[in-house]
C-alpha cells in the first residue's frame, strides 16, 4: 500500500482528502502541524505529501526546500487558502509538483496524487522571482490564471492572453517575464492596434537606412530590442495580414530581417501574445492567418472580465488608493459600502476602468475617508444600489417611456420592443468589442436571432470593434 503524507490543520478539509485518497487505496497519514510534518517524515518514508501552508505553528512553506533537499524523490503538493499569485509563485520556488488553491476539486487532487505517486512528470524549478507581483485578486475565477502562470516560468512556450480590454493582459505578460527565467532580460512591449499598418513591419523587424521614404537611419525593431527576454504582442487580432506572414515566418526559424535588409538576424525571444477579439471567426473569414493562430496559442491563459470576479473589487481597490498615493494624489480610506456601490457595477472596461474610477475618487473626494456618497456622485445618479434596485430602476423607466412615448393601443409591446432591444443589443456587441457570436452568447439569444435583429434595427456591429479601452 502507497503511504501519503497529509499535513492539513482544517479537520473537515483532512477528513474528505483522507476519505477521497483512502478510497483510491492510499495510506494516509494526517497531521496537522510542521513539528509533526518533520516526526512523520523521520519515522516513515512516503510516496507523497501533501501540505497546507499556513499551519498551527508557522509557514508550511518556509521549510519545504529542505523538505525537497532530503527527501529528493518525494513529490510535495501543496494546498493553500492563500489564493495570491505570491503563494502560487513560493509553492513553485519550492519544486512543488502541485499547486492546488482553495477550494480545489477533489478529483483533480486525487488525480495529481496517482500521478504524483506514480512518478509522472517533474517538479518545477526554483525561481528567485517573487516581489512586485502586478497582480492582485483572490478569487475563484483568478486561480486558474495564477496556475498557468506558474506552470510557464521555466520554460519559453508561447503565451496568447485572451480577454476583453482593460483585464489586465500586459500584467500577465509582465509577471511571465518578471518571474521567469528571461527576467533579467529585456521586456519589450508592441500594441499592434496602435502602429499604422504600413509601419508595422519597420516596428517588428525593423528597417535600413533608405528602405522607404522617410528612412533616414537604420533602425532596430521591437524583436532585436526584445532579444534575450520577452516580446509582448498586444492587440495581435489588429495585425495587418502582411504582417502576419512575416511574424509567422520569424516564429517559426528565429530570425528575422530588417525592412530593405538582406542579411538575417538570429533572434532569441519568448513571445506573449495578448488579444481581446475571438480570432476563430477572424480565421474563417480569412482576415487572420490560422497557422499564426495555432503557432500563438500553445499556452492559452484566459483573462475574468472584473464583472466575474466581483469578489476581488475590494482588494483592488485598496491596491489603486496606494498607487493614487504613490502618484502624488491624497492617502484616502473607503468604507464598505462604498466598496458594495463599486462591487454592484457592471465594469465594462474592466479593471482599468476601476482603477481610473478609484484615482478620481481619491482626488474628489472631501474627507480622507471614501464614502457612499461620493461614489454615487461619481457613478452618477444611475448608480445601483443593488440588483433589486436596479430592476425596480428598470421598471421605472419603462413606465416613464410608455408615458412619454404614448404609443398607440395595440402597438404598445412592439413599440416598447424597438425603443429597448437596439440598445440592449449595441450594450451587448460593445461588452464583446463586435462579436457577434460572443454578444448572443451574453445575451442568451440565438446567433440568426441577433444578427437578424442587427439588419432590422440598422446597427452597425463592425463600430463597436473600434471602440476598444485597449
Amino acid at each position: 500500500m502507497t503511504d501519503i503524507l497529509l499535513v492539513e490543520d482544517d479537520n473537515a478539509i483532512a477528513t474528505v482528502v483522507v476519505s477521497a485518497l483512502s478510497d483510491e487505496g492510499f495510506a494516509v497519514h494526517h497531521c496537522d502541524s510542521i513539528a509533526g510534518r518533520n516526526a512523520a517524515l523521520t519515522d516513515k518514508a512516503f510516496a507523497v505529501m501533501l501540505t497546507d501552508v499556513m499551519l498551527t505553528d508557522g509557514d508550511g512553506i518556509e521549510g519545504l526546500p529542505q523538505v525537497s533537499r532530503n527527501y529528493p524523490d518525494m513529490p510535495i503538493i501543496i494546498l493553500s487558502a492563500q489564493n495570491t499569485l505570491d503563494t502560487a509563485v513560493r509553492a513553485t520556488e519550492t519544486g512543488a509538483f502541485e499547486y492546488f488553491p482553495k477550494p480545489f476539486d477533489l478529483e483533480e487532487l486525487v488525480r495529481a496524487v496517482k500521478q504524483a505517486a506514480g512518478g509522472k512528470g517533474k517538479p518545477v524549478a526554483t525561481n528567485d522571482g517573487g516581489d512586485g507581483l502586478p497582480l492582485v485578486g483572490r478569487s475563484q475565477a483568478m486561480q486558474g490564471v495564477y496556475r498557468m502562470i506558474t506552470r510557464v516560468l521555466t520554460n519559453d512556450l508561447t503565451v496568447l492572453v485572451l480577454g476583453e480590454s482593460g483585464t489586465g493582459k500586459e500584467l500577465v505578460a509582465e509577471a511571465i517575464h518578471q518571474l521567469g527565467h528571461r527576467k533579467t532580460g529585456p521586456f519589450v512591449a508592441v500594441n499592434a492596434a496602435a502602429i499604422p499598418a504600413d509601419l508595422i513591419e519597420s516596428e517588428l523587424f525593423g528597417h535600413e537606412k533608405g528602405a522607404f521614404t522617410g528612412a533616414i537611419a537604420q533602425s532596430i525593431g521591437k524583436f532585436e530590442q526584445a532579444n534575450g527576454g520577452t516580446l509582448f504582442l498586444d492587440e495581435i487580432g489588429d495585425m495587418p495580414i502582411d504582417a502576419q506572414t512575416r511574424l509567422l515566418r520569424a516564429l517559426q526559424s528565429g530570425r528575422i530581417r530588417r525592412v530593405g535588409g538582406r542579411q538575417e538576424i538570429e533572434i532569441d525571444v519568448r513571445i506573449v501574445a495578448a488579444t481581446n477579439r475571438d480570432l476563430k471567426p477572424m480565421i474563417a473569414s480569412g482576415t487572420f492567418r490560422e497557422d499564426l493562430f495555432y503557432r500563438l496559442n500553445v499556452v492559452p491563459i484566459e483573462l475574468p472580465a472584473l464583472r466575474d470576479r466581483r469578489d476581488d473589487i475590494r482588494a483592488l481597490t485598496n491596491h489603486f488608493l496606494v498607487q493614487a498615493v504613490q502618484d502624488g494624489l491624497p492617502h484616502r480610506t473607503i468604507e464598505d459600502r462604498a466598496v458594495e456601490l463599486l462591487q454592484a457595477q457592471s465594469w465594462p472596461g474592466n479593471v482599468r476602468e476601476l482603477r481610473n474610477t478609484v484615482f478620481r475618487l481619491a482626488l474628489m473626494a472631501r474627507d480622507d475617508v471614501i464614502d457612499a456618497a461620493s461614489v454615487e456622485g461619481m457613478m452618477g445618479e444611475t448608480a445601483p444600489q443593488s440588483h433589486t434596485a436596479t430592476l425596480g430602476n428598470f421598471g421605472a423607466v419603462l413606465n416613464q417611456w410608455i408615458q412619454i412615448a404614448n404609443p398607440a393601443n395595440g402597438t404598445v409591446y412592439h413599440a416598447a420592443q424597438a425603443a429597448f432591444e437596439k440598445p440592449l443589443f449595441e450594450w451587448a456587441l460593445q461588452q464583446t468589442n463586435g462579436n457577434q457570436l460572443r454578444a448572443a452568447k451574453l445575451l442568451g439569444i440565438n446567433r440568426n436571432t441577433l444578427h437578424k435583429r442587427i439588419v432590422d434595427l440598422q446597427i452597425e456591429p463592425d463600430r463597436f470593434s473600434l471602440e476598444r479601452l485597449n
